[in-house]
């Protein structure tokens, strides 16, 4: 190469170095992405947990009714306990999606399942019981709900169910009250 090819081309890169118009447009580019995505994981995974927050609310108001015996004692089916559950529902789920599991344990010390019903593929396994129990037994409910995750294909996820779903659990254990049985 002649020494003029290379002296200005030298002086091409001092002049680029030098010149900051653009650059500040430049870096956004690459750091914008990044940011981005972070702030809508940041921003899904706190509504996530605020939906898993709502739903441990609701799961303790509706299981109030089996500890106090007033679901026994009107013999409320299991239908009617999730009709129930949905007048505590805020619009923030599908109540038709939200899965009820009661189940009835003579003590404490009783062999308590709680884990979550979820195969080795990821998919959800509806076997939902409705077990109130009686006076003094030991009640589990659990309210499942599948929610939506939108953010994982940028790297960020979380999910646990197939169809880029977490399942949110909400868990109330409670011994009943020794009421009147009917």
């Amino acid at each position: 190469m002649p020494a003029s090819a290379i002296s200005s081309f030298a002086s091409l890169l001092r002049r680029f170095r030098r010149n900051s118009e653009g650059a500040t447009v430049v870096e956004f580019a690459l750091v914008a992405p990044t940011f981005i995505a972070l702030l809508f994981a940041i921003l899904e995974t706190a509504l996530m947990f605020f939906a898993n927050q709502v739903l441990e609310t609701v799961a303790q108001d509706s299981a109030r009714q089996i500890f106090t015996g007033q679901a026994q004692s009107q013999s409320m089916t299991q239908a009617q306990f999730a009709t129930l559950v949905c007048t505590k529902v805020p619009a923030l789920f599908d109540c038709t999606k939200i899965k009820i599991d009661v189940e009835s344990y003579p003590s404490f010390s009783s062999s308590i399942n709680l884990a979550l019903p979820i195969d080795a593929n990821g998919n959800f396994i509806d076997n939902m019981q409705y077990i109130p129990g009686g006076p003094g037994n030991v009640v589990v409910v659990r309210l499942f709900y599948q929610w939506q995750m939108f953010v994982t294909g940028l790297g960020y996820n979380i999910s646990n169910v197939n169809g880029n779903k977490r399942l949110l659990v909400a868990t109330a254990a409670f011994q009943t009250e020794p009421y009147l049985n009917n």
